[in-house]
């Protein structure tokens, strides 16, 4: 499976910061700095159906964002990303609207290319689906069955929560907490046979009328959580940097992903830090597939609306804050990129050496996008109101809010 097309990061002078960066499972902001020249990232990807609500939007660009901090620090970043092909809620869908599942998939992954290429996301270097991962997933649940780490159930394949003496390090909730949680989120609990409540499945032995492959498991179709296990141990290996998605993928999702990780390979851990982004809002209730209150990035394309208006907006506020998006918001992200490019059109204005070393602090702690757009928007208001004699700030301004902030005035 093929990404989107690159833009070109304008270099600046200088160098930035280490980043540091809130880890969930260490439960505080801390330095995050790749252990090589290289820094490895992993953000799980869309289920492609409803791609691509502003909710996905704010999740990628906070990521886009750790790239262009580490980038901009010196390193080369490897980055992958998944698609989850395959799973119940797009067959869901599929059946619910009478399209081929495949077709779906292959649609709605399409649109979500174009959206990431219009709001300027840095692409990952492996851009992976579920279903081409099928030959390196089943030989990792082999392992765990050989191991004593899975077992069988009518055909499916569990993992066993209880293997894995990590198990709760990563989203760092009680077994209690987490039930519920787990039951919301594409577990079952409630299965009978199961050796505790929390075991996800592995992989799940074919159904009629539904998607399958042969292999030597049996006919079936993988779990949601080896997936990306088998993925990011494929590209990036043990210990990897950052592991990053929406704050609902930090149970289960990433929690059964590095106990799924351990338990095949016998090393800890699976990251070395864990990134959550907050929630979107529409009306007063989080933005998803399931309320179906979903602003759309295609849509507010297609009604004439700038793709850097949409990103200044997300950039708005912090990438771990709860937010609702309303027009209000958008209004504003228009007026301020109206402000800023009219600042960077005129021949000179003030210096912008203490603006780049403003924005590179504060996206250096943890991702502060709100205090760089202030800082930016300090220097167009002194340009407004004095201008100055600088005749290469407009330039400096120019790259760095394209450099650091994905922004192309």
């Amino acid at each position: 499976m093929h990404a989107w097309p690159a833009t070109d990061v304008p270099a600046l002078p200088g160098r930035g910061n280490p980043l540091r960066i809130h880890d969930t499972a260490a439960g505080r902001t801390r330095e995050v700095v790749p252990e090589g020249p290289t820094a490895r990232l992993y953000v799980c990807g869309i289920t492609p159906y409803d791609a691509t609500h502003l909710g996905h939007a704010a999740t990628y660009t906070a990521f886009d964002l750790v790239q262009r901090v580490w980038r901009d620090a010196g390193h080369d970043v490897l980055y992958v990303q998944n698609v989850t092909d395959v799973d119940d809620p797009l067959l869901v869908r599929a059946a619910e609207t009478g399209v081929d599942w495949t077709e779906l998939a292959e649609r709605e992954t399409a649109l979500f290319r174009e959206d990431m290429t219009a709001l300027r996301m840095l692409p990952p270097a492996h851009y992976v689906g579920a279903v081409e991962s099928i030959p390196w997933i089943v030989p990792l649940v082999q392992r765990m069955l050989d191991s004593g780490a899975a077992y069988e159930l009518d055909g499916d394949v569990y993992f066993s929560v209880e293997s894995d003496p990590h198990f709760g390090e990563v989203s760092r909730l009680t077994p209690e907490e987490m039930l519920p949680l787990f039951g919301e989120r594409g577990g079952d609990p409630d299965r009978p046979g199961k050796k505790h409540r929390l075991d996800p499945l592995l992989w799940m032995a074919a159904r009629p009328g539904e998607p399958s492959w042969e292999t030597e498991l049996g006919r079936g179709r993988p779990g949601w959580h080896i997936e990306c296990v088998a993925i990011a141990l494929r590209h990036l290996g043990m210990s990897f940097d950052v592991q990053g998605g929406g704050s609902d993928l930090a149970f289960p999702h990433h929690e059964m992903g590095a106990a799924h990780a351990d338990a095949v390979t016998g090393e800890h851990p699976y990251a070395r830090a864990y990134v959550h982004a907050g929630m979107v809002a529409l009306d007063g209730e989080k933005m998803s597939k399931s309320r179906g209150n979903l602003v759309f990035v295609s849509r507010l394309r297609a009604a004439g609306v700038d793709p850097a208006a949409i990103r200044l907006a997300l950039l708005a506020h912090h990438y771990r804050s709860d937010w609702e998006w309303t027009d209000a918001v958008l209004d504003e992200a228009v007026r301020r990129l109206g402000r800023w490019r009219a600042a960077v059109s005129r021949p000179d204005g003030p210096p912008a050496e203490r603006l780049l070393a403003e924005v590179r602090a504060a996206l250096a702690e943890d991702l502060d996008a709100p205090r760089a757009l202030a800082a930016v928007d300090r220097w167009a208001a002194l340009q407004e109101a004095e201008g100055g004699e600088d005749t290469g700030a407009p330039g400096l301004v120019s790259r760095t809010v394209d450099a650091l902030l994905g922004v192309a005035l």
